[in-house]
């Protein structure tokens, strides 16, 4: 399975998709180049990102009108909300897929209430995407009774936050930590770690994911502005499912 990440947390002058239009033509577009998932973070007026769930309905109805049949995913991620009782209050007042939410969220578990988040998202019909930047959070994720409640697990290899001055041992350090687990992994890397966490995750039979929010460049190191131009080089150079 590969995911297309449309936007993540990219400000508008990088280029990548904001409104719900070009969101849902670049989903449409990845789709069309044969992305299985799309990952989304939805954005109010001026570009900021937002736990809206209003806005999270608008965005997520145009881009399933442009890529019917594909599971659309969100995130949680602190930043958009630091405050956690905020955060969880927000996520709380998502409608329901069926209601035109979500299908699935993203929660980052070395961040404070992220079980709170996930609680939340499962109580709602909300699958979960369990993520981990670092050995110690993947621990803890195993050591819980979550492995068994999460639709995937996330092994993110972030320069500068996963703990390694390399990609692929970064992320063979998480999945280490996390041991077995009855659930698929997504394994990816951001910026100059994308495309050789990508590549070594495809040899490795995991899920994986591209997109603008992990990378700007191809895998030549030249600029791109368009996701689906991402999807093609990831799907011609690899074996994914």
């Amino acid at each position: 399975m590969l995911q297309v990440c449309l936007n993540g947390a990219r400000r508008p002058f990088e280029g990548v998709p904001v409104t719900a239009a070009r969101l849902a033509a670049q989903a449409a577009a990845a789709v069309a180049a044969s992305a299985h998932g799309i990952h989304v973070h939805p954005r109010a007026d001026g570009g900021a990102e937002t736990l809206d769930g209003d806005l999270h309905r608008l965005v997520l109805a145009a881009i399933r009108e442009a890529a019917p049949g594909v599971p659309v995913g969100v995130s949680t991620h602190e930043a958009i909300e630091p405050e956690p009782v905020a955060r969880l209050a927000a996520v709380r007042r998502w409608p329901g897929p069926a209601d035109g939410g979500p299908d699935h969220a993203s929660v980052n578990w070395h961040e404070d209430g992220a079980v709170e988040v996930a609680q939340a998202l499962h109580e709602n019909g909300i699958g979960i995407e369990a993520g981990l930047f670092t050995p110690l959070a993947a621990a803890a994720l195993a050591e819980s009774r979550w492995p068994q409640r999460v639709l995937r697990v996330l092994v993110e290899a972030i320069p500068g936050t996963t703990p390694g001055a390399e990609g692929l041992w970064a992320a063979e350090r998480i999945i280490a930590a996390l041991g077995p687990v009855p659930c698929p992994l997504l394994v990816h890397g951001e910026e100059q770690w994308t495309w050789p966490v990508l590549r070594w995750a495809q040899r490795q039979g995991h899920d994986t994911r591209i997109g603008l929010e992990d990378t700007l460049l191809d895998e030549h190191g030249l600029r791109v502005t368009d996701n689906a131009s991402l999807v093609t080089q990831a799907l011609a150079g690899g074996a994914t499912t």
